[in-house]
């Protein structure tokens, strides 16, 4: 198998761990939404969110090319 072939095998291994997690992340959204305060995630994605603001301009071009790299995969 040629580098290339590895790379993009990574790559789909990458992105299944990456949907799989956004999947947990959208299930324990839904769970602290019902029983509020059993998975916390709700919190946790506010500090995540309150910390890219709190960073300013630097925040916001780093989330904006996350989002670019999210989409372009």
């Amino acid at each position: 198998m040629d580098f290339m072939g590895v790379m993009h095998k990574v790559g789909g291994w990458a992105k299944a761990v990456t949907d799989f997690g956004l999947t947990v992340i959208m299930a324990l959204v839904v769970v602290d939404i019902l029983f509020p305060t059993s998975s916390l995630i709700i919190e946790n994605i506010a500090i995540a969110v309150d910390q890219f603001g709190d960073q300013g301009v630097a925040g916001l071009i780093a989330l904006l090319l996350f989002l670019v790299l999210y989409r372009r995969g």
